[in-house]
């Protein structure tokens, strides 16, 4: 069955097997699977260049390259789907730094994740006991944990999950860390971690993200990399694969209904819920957009970029030798933040994510100057100015920051949303990631990213395995896509 559109003028193709709207990570990993399949696919993009969430641009001074989305890769390097494309021959480059993750404290000190489980272990004291006992399972069993964050995460399709690792997942970050730990270094670093979930950290399933993300940093073939270059070529190398293989990309092309799409057999929409609703809602039966309806989406960010005049005075020196960097001290402290975020509130003290890959990339800055990515988590659509908190929180933690300040830009989320139109109220993770969301997401279907129109398809993160540049939400959408058009 096709679906008859008018014609796009300048198109190659009178009909297409395929047609992705939206060009970020996962739209392009949808039609690059598809056309390695042996399928037509045209790719439609509202912005002039391919790339959404993973995308790279001078935002402050001319020579400082800036992330305009995500940084930092743990999850794109881990991706089998990424693994099994020769990216490398198109331009991506990963670099890895010395150190995955420092995370400072107050008397000038740092906990820091190295690559090592033992040397992490003996920097946290009383802790080191527990440290290996956490991590080693759960490095050892990173594949089965991937699987669980990184599939469709139901213990029922994961037989092998009911590991121990994977039960300690489920329970919420600070009950885990209480229950492992004494010492503030070991539940700080972990509470870091776990607040890449954007939950309350009494919230389940918060201590998976503590887990996983920690188990990355340590794992054989893993890490927290990120590309040489910016974010940028990771969405350049996926295109350019993408043309190898006979794809077509057209940028600069709005989306608004159906009618827009020229004439194709299968539609991928690389958009949230709400957006799809809007274009093709009228085609749903009446359950199936009622349930749409009612997904969730999750708290905002608040992100800002500087141009440095050196690099960031550390008073903790360890951090230098890692590109990401965790500002929130000890786990009181980032659990208390991130449920205030989720009551809608903006405390004064709040978890700042931070990356400095100039230090370790010679391609994102003017020699001798250095750039900052840094975000907090706020309440979604908030509309509070919180520049002088994240300058505050670096300062605590690095005196001398703000002197070294030549240019800076600021992005709430509303700006962030009229950046990439997939940021609903500044959510960078395609919706709320809580166990209900992680488990039926979108909704409660055996496929999650079909609809209930034939040959339509959603393949954004707001399909599992959720957030994060991994392309595994697009390149799931498209084998199901691939079923459909046999």
């Amino acid at each position: 069955m096709s679906i008859p559109r008018r014609r796009i003028p300048a198109m190659s193709r009178s009909i297409y097997d395929a047609v992705v709207v939206g060009a970020g990570p996962n739209g392009l990993s949808a039609a690059v699977e598809l056309a390695r399949r042996g399928r037509s696919v045209a790719v439609l993009e509202a912005a002039e260049k391919v790339g959404g969430g993973a995308s790279s641009a001078e935002l402050t001074l001319p020579g400082f390259v800036h992330d305009l989305g995500s940084a930092i890769h743990p999850l794109g390097f881990a991706s089998p789907f990424f693994r099994s494309l020769p990216l490398h021959e198109h331009g991506l480059e990963w670099i890895h730094p010395p150190a995955p993750l420092a995370h400072p404290f107050d008397d000038g000190t740092a906990a820091v994740l190295e690559r090592s489980i033992d040397e992490t272990a003996d920097s946290l004291g009383p802790d080191a006991k527990a440290y290996r006992r956490l991590m080693r399972d759960a490095s050892s069993d990173v594949d089965r944990l991937i699987d669980i964050l990184l599939g469709k995460p139901s213990l029922i399709h994961h037989p092998l999950g009911f590991s121990a690792s994977a039960l300690r997942a489920v329970r919420p970050a600070r009950s885990l860390a209480e229950s492992f730990f004494e010492g503030e270094k070991a539940k700080g670093l972990f509470a870091g971690n776990a607040a890449h979930s954007f939950l309350p950290l009494e919230e389940r399933p918060s201590g998976l993200f503590g887990i996983v993300m920690g188990a990355l940093g340590h794992a054989d073939g893993c890490g927290w990399p990120f590309p040489r270059g910016g974010s940028q070529k990771i969405s350049d190398a996926l295109a350019s694969y993408l043309r190898s293989l006979g794809g077509e990309i057209y940028t600069g092309i709005e989306v608004k209904s159906l009618d827009d799409v020229p004439t194709t057999r299968s539609v991928l929409f690389d958009l949230t819920p709400r957006q799809v609703l809007d274009i093709a809602g009228e085609h749903f039966t009446p359950q199936y957009t009622k349930a749409l309806s009612g997904y969730r989406y999750g708290p905002g960010v608040f992100k800002m970029d500087f141009a440095l005049d050196g690099p960031i005075p550390w008073e903790a020196e360890e951090c230098l030798r890692a590109a990401t960097v965790h500002l929130g001290g000890t786990l009181d402290e980032i659990s208390a933040g991130e449920a205030a975020v989720t009551r809608g509130e903006h405390p004064e003290r709040q978890f700042v994510l931070l990356a400095q890959q100039s230090l370790f990339d010679e391609t994102r800055a003017p020699e001798g100057k250095h750039t900052v990515w840094a975000y907090v988590h706020v309440p979604n659509g908030s509309t509070v100015d919180m520049s002088d908190r994240i300058e505050a929180q670096i300062e605590r933690f690095a005196p001398g920051f703000k002197a070294r300040i030549l240019a800076k830009n600021a992005w709430g989320t509303t700006d962030l949303e009229r950046w990439n139109a997939n940021l609903i109220g500044g959510d960078i993770s395609g919706g709320l990631m809580n166990l209900k969301q992680l488990i039926a997401r979108p909704t409660a279907r055996p496929n999650p990213y079909s609809t209930s129109a034939p040959g339509l398809y959603i393949c954004s993160s707001s399909t599992p395995p959720g957030g994060a540049v991994h392309g595994l939400c697009g390149f799931m959408a498209a084998r199901s896509a691939l079923r459909y058009l046999k």
